[in-house]
């Protein structure tokens, strides 16, 4: 079983234009990402799939590998399954194998993550696995922007939100983390081979269109979503003032 990483990094952004060019203390937020991806000790292969000259020239420079895609994808997983098919045009990789899909704007992204999910396929029955986290602060819990999850115990995803689920009936919020923990989805997919192909010809679904999250559109066509728990936090780049809390984990790690 091989393991593709793919990192869909879009030009087009309507909070953040260009941001996988923005130099983050003299790198690009891509060639950021794209080094610590190296460091994951399960990769058989990495490539940055974009929608821009300028990105892909970037990449080429820095030494990386990159492959032009469409830019009508409306997400990243239909970007990977593009890049993947271009890919695998020798067929080199089979049905079996894993795509990792990777976000192009978390320049710390720590390369324990993506051998993380990778161990979900240690399991047959696998066909997607993400991440999450236990959520320590009362301020995560009620911030729409990051993503809640719940589980079964089988470690499977049962429902996403933006909203925070659990709801502790009786409790004040204050007392929910004590109560039962609660969890915060970390953004990395991966997918068989197949699955992925699949899964981007699914139409969008209620649930995905209320909460504007692509993975409700697996959950409520069947696809069953493996987790594995990471302690390392995630750190995306939205607009661009979250540049200034990246470059002081930067310096923090440097210490």
């Amino acid at each position: 079983m091989k393991f593709i990483g793919i990192i869909p990094a879009r030009y087009e952004s309507s909070r953040f234009p260009g941001k996988p060019l923005f130099l983050i203390d003299g790198k690009s937020m891509i060639q950021r990402v794209y080094e610590q991806v190296s460091k994951s000790t399960t990769l058989t292969e990495i490539v940055v799939a974009t929608d821009d000259l300028s990105i892909e020239n970037h990449v080429k420079k820095f030494g990386g590998n990159v492959i032009m895609t469409s830019k009508d994808h409306l997400c990243g997983t239909d970007r990977c399954y593009e890049a993947f098919k271009k890919i695998n045009v020798n067929n080199k990789y089979n049905s079996n194998d894993i795509v990792i899909n990777i976000q192009g704007d978390e320049p710390c992204i720590n390369p324990e993550q993506i051998d993380l999910v990778a161990n979900c396929f240690n399991k047959e029955d696998v066909k997607i696995a993400t991440l999450i986290k236990k959520i320590d602060t009362e301020e995560d819990i009620s911030n729409s922007t990051i993503i809640k999850v719940v589980c079964d115990q089988f470690n499977r995803a049962i429902y996403f939100s933006r909203s925070p689920i659990p709801f502790i009936r009786d409790k004040k919020s204050s007392k929910w983390m004590e109560e039962n923990p609660c969890f915060q989805h970390i953004g990395i997919y991966a997918y068989r081979a197949s699955i992925l192909g699949e899964i981007t010809h699914l139409k969008p679904t209620p649930l995905e269109k209320s909460e504007s999250l692509e993975q409700l559109r697996w959950l409520e066509n069947g696809y069953p979503i493996h987790v594995n728990v990471t302690t390392h936090k995630s750190y995306s780049v939205d607009v661009p003032a979250d540049i200034t809390k990246i470059v002081a984990l930067l310096k923090a790690t440097k210490k």
